[in-house]
């Protein structure tokens, strides 16, 4: 389980700041659409991926905690 929660939280980090860095050069440029999605709705898919993983990394951290304190 902790490995599939380390994954995850890259995965859903990395998808999270490469939708924010096309959102923000895509209205840099000018447009106010990114795939028929307005910019802002982007943004914010980045933001809650990145918020995604963010929250896997913490309960990678709580299991990991557990795990140690039962071995002691």
């Amino acid at each position: 389980m902790e490995t599939l929660l380390l994954w995850a939280g890259r995965l859903a980090g990395l998808s999270g700041v490469l939708l924010t860095v096309v959102a923000i050069g895509s209205r840099a440029t000018g447009n106010f659409f990114f795939g028929g999605f307005q910019v802002n709705t982007v943004l914010q898919a980045g933001t809650a991926a990145m918020v995604l993983g963010c929250l896997s990394y913490i309960a990678n951290l709580a299991e990991r905690t557990q795990t140690h304190e039962h071995l002691s």
